[in-house]
């Protein structure tokens, strides 16, 4: 399967750059996985949608605010830190810009002092390990110097922090938000639970590897990206409930889907877990307790677009996206949605 089976032509004025002011406004494409017949909603009708005794699998992950401006101590130059992974204590792993002014030994220092850096050590794709050095309470201080890594592809600057994360969100750890869940208010999450609905909460910290294009030609040469993922007691049995007496299981988003798909034994049921996925989902992949995914529209040619393919069929997803592009609906992170039952 090669990669540009999953392009399509997205016009540069479809992508969102905010999010609108009432998050559950947003526009819904509902997509049939077996007929492929579409039709189209506005997101907080979504509930029409849910059966009660059905489980919702929302991903909890917290956003930090991972973008750090600082300067090279000595010569001032200006450096950029993205930070993907706490490795230990006050050593994280980073994405490094420019690279070249980064060596190991190099001391980067934050919001005059209050915060210094000092590469460490060079590890995989060029990332930078990087030692902080700090007073008070890491979290605290990111939260004073630190910005939201919104994705490339989002040119303006967001107002509101909290606009970047759901409001679910409760463990911190990611370097991208998970998406679809950006939707939901503390109201319609509400009404879902009153009509019997079923609300599982996991976790799996988002890389920025969801940003990363496939660049192979064959889909199957494509390294994914490792993620920390944790699935509880409480969510384990709310989910092993719904299937055990035939009602489905629809994932906010594909950090979800992977989450559970990467927990699941071979009995398609769950036991509290917590680890590393290396998850690559593409057509021919057999679900193991996914029936259903709320989902955002995903760039030509991703991983992503490639697992909502392997739910809905190539040919049916490909044809919902032209549908969304001819009616003009918002793209990408702050964008609309897309229901797939």
């Amino acid at each position: 399967m090669k990669r540009q089976d999953f392009y399509y032509d997205l016009p540069e004025e479809l992508i969102a750059q905010d999010p609108l002011e009432d998050r559950s406004s947003s526009r819904l494409l509902v997509l049939d996985k077996e007929t492929g017949a579409t039709s189209h909603h506005i997101f907080k009708e979504i509930t029409g949608y849910l059966k009660e005794g059905d489980c919702l699998v929302i991903n909890d992950t917290k956003v930090i605010p991972a973008r750090l401006i600082g300067a090279k101590e000595g010569t001032g130059a200006k450096i950029e830190i993205l930070l993907l992974k706490r490795k230990e204590n006050n050593i994280w792993e980073t994405l490094v810009k420019p690279g070249k002014k980064a060596k190991v030994g190099t001391r980067i220092v934050f919001g005059e002092g209050i915060l210094v850096g000092e590469v460490v050590g060079i590890v995989e794709e060029g990332n930078r390990l990087v030692k902080f050095e700090y007073e008070g309470i890491f979290e605290e201080i990111l939260d004073q110097l630190g910005q939201m890594p919104l994705p490339p592809y989002i040119t303006h600057q967001l107002e509101d922090k909290n606009r970047y994360q759901t409001v679910y969100a409760k463990h911190t750890g990611s370097a991208a938000a998970p998406t679809a869940g950006l939707h939901f208010t503390p109201e319609l999450l509400k009404e879902i639970e009153e009509k019997g609905i079923d609300i599982a909460r996991v976790t799996l910290h988002v890389g920025l590897g969801t940003f990363r294009p496939v660049k192979v030609d064959e889909i199957t040469d494509h390294h994914m990206h490792s993620e920390f993922y944790q699935v509880d007691e409480e969510a384990a049995e709310k989910i092993n409930r719904a299937k055990d007496s035939g009602h489905r299981v629809i994932c906010v988003g594909t950090t979800s889907c992977r989450t559970i798909e990467s927990a699941a034994d071979e009995t398609g049921h769950l036991k509290p877990t917590s680890g590393w996925t290396e998850i690559f989902i593409y057509p021919g992949y057999k679900f193991k307790i996914l029936d259903g995914l709320i989902t955002n529209f995903h760039l030509p040619e991703s991983t992503l677009i490639m697992l909502v393919s392997a739910l809905a069929g190539r040919e049916h997803v490909l044809a919902a996206y032209e549908e969304a592009v001819r009616e003009k609906y918002r793209f990408f992170s702050f964008g609309d949605a897309m229901l797939i039952i």
